[in-house]
């Protein structure tokens, strides 16, 4: 069985943690207990996303949308999307400074991730992560 919960939050850093909440919240209730390791993984990998919404999204924009699907096989997928039209991409990372972790950590947990161009309503950048076994 496939399901997926989509939901919109204000474009501000106290909605990050409520995206972990409802990821977590809803993960569970579809039946991933709350120490398996992908509940763990999805939780930090929204944060992240939902993060650079907050602060990379343009300043224009009032709400960004989170969405996760957990898929039959167990893996699930998040997906983080907004009106920006940057594409995010790894740039080298300096050890002196924490900016600009999150998408190597993204890229360190997640089985694959991109970006989705959403034309002129901007892009999502999803993460899969896989069933544990």
């Amino acid at each position: 069985m496939v399901r997926r919960y989509a939901f919109r939050l204000p474009r501000h850093p106290a909605s990050v943690g409520l995206a972990r909440r409802r990821v977590r919240d809803h993960l569970t209730d579809w039946g991933h207990g709350p120490d398996a390791p992908s509940l763990a993984d999805a939780v930090l990998l929204v944060s992240e996303l939902a993060t650079n919404a907050v602060r990379h999204g343009p300043r224009t924009e009032a709400e960004f949308e989170v969405a996760v699907t957990a898929l039959a096989d167990g893996s699930c997928l998040i997906e983080v999307s907004d009106e920006g039209r940057h594409i995010p991409r790894l740039l080298p990372v300096d050890d002196t400074e924490e900016a600009g972790r999150g998408l190597h950590l993204v890229e360190h947990i997640a089985a694959a991730w991109g970006v989705w161009s959403r034309g002129s309503h901007g892009k999502t950048v999803w993460a899969l992560i896989h069933a544990q076994a």
